[in-house]
């Protein structure tokens, strides 16, 4: 049985201030990020990714060479490293977005780094630009790594989930403009053009995320008093939402058009990664059943080397 000390509880009323901070710092680094990669399927090429000491860009072409972003939330600073030995740093601390954005760039500048990019955030409203963000100055350090922490179990549970499927899937990254940790799942089809309405974000970004029918889930620090599992579909079948799926906690929220596990229920669980587990299968294969997915051509067993003769 896990120890259930390893899943933080972290009530999202606490600690909003700080994450509506971070999260234009998140938006910051990934648009950072968006400037340097070529456009690759469904926008993966912006998202961060959960790393031993926080959020990582990952590797990001530069010239002949490249760079890396990571928030490291054990010591509160956002740490760049070149390929050509060089780093820099800039505190993770209680301050205006607009001072972090312009120590970010100068410390950038300092590489020979200078993205371009649109400096305002995406995705929420109102979108304050960067240089102007007088508004988002709370950081609570405590808060951020137990956010971090969620993140973790967040991104283990999840990435034991992707491993069942043979199809196309995103890698498990987390998206700044929604400020979630996701994985989708594709069946190989085509979907219509998504309607968009994201505040401050384009129709023509939504239409290529969810160009091809998916199943998505992943971690969100709202949706319920401590966070939530979500998981959806596009399109969604019809019957979807009131298909029956596991556990009880889980629910089909009419306000997210998804369901959503709240984060205390697998907090709390005797063994909180098979409660997760059953939450991301089971609304996986009401997708899939509904949508009628090639389900035999599409999972697997990732201990399949393990059972050989």
């Amino acid at each position: 049985m896990m120890d259930t000390t390893e899943w933080p509880s972290l009530r999202v009323d606490d600690w909003a201030p700080t994450r509506d901070t971070v999260h234009m710092w998140t938006q910051i680094v990934g648009k950072i990020r968006m400037s340097h990669m070529p456009l690759i399927n469904h926008w993966w090429q912006v998202t961060l990714y959960v790393s031993a000491r926080g959020l990582t860009t990952g590797s990001v072409p530069h010239g002949t060479g490249m760079f890396e972003m990571e928030f490291d939330f054990l010591d509160n600073a956002l740490v760049i490293r070149h390929s050509s030995g060089e780093q820099r740093s800039v505190p993770l601390a209680a301050r205006a977005v607009a001072e972090f954005y312009q120590e970010t760039m100068a410390a950038l500048a300092d590489l020979g780094i200078r993205p371009e990019f649109q400096t305002s955030p995406n995705e929420v409203d109102p979108a304050i630009p960067f240089a102007e963000d007088g508004h988002h100055t709370e950081y609570d350090p405590e808060a951020a790594r137990l956010f971090w922490r969620q993140l973790i179990q967040a991104d283990r549970v999840i990435h034991d989930f992707r491993s069942h499927f043979v199809g196309k899937v995103s890698p498990v990254h987390f998206f700044w403009g929604s400020f979630d940790l996701a994985c989708t799942r594709f069946s190989g089809g085509n979907a219509p053009d998504h309607p968009g309405g994201a505040p401050n974000c384009g129709d023509w970004v939504m239409v290529e995320g969810y160009s091809h029918e998916l199943s998505s889930c992943g971690f969100w620090p709202g949706g319920g008093e401590e966070g939530a599992f979500y998981s959806y579909a596009y399109p969604e079948p019809n019957g979807f939402a009131d298909h029956p799926v596991h556990p009880d906690a889980a629910y089909f929220s009419n306000k997210y058009k998804q369901f959503l596990l709240p984060y205390e229920a697998a907090r709390t669980a005797a063994d909180p990664d098979r409660l997760v587990g059953e939450f991301l299968q089971s609304t996986y294969a009401a997708a899939a059943d509904l949508g009628h997915w090639d389900r035999a051509a599409l999972e697997i067993d990732p201990a399949r080397w393990h059972r050989r003769p």
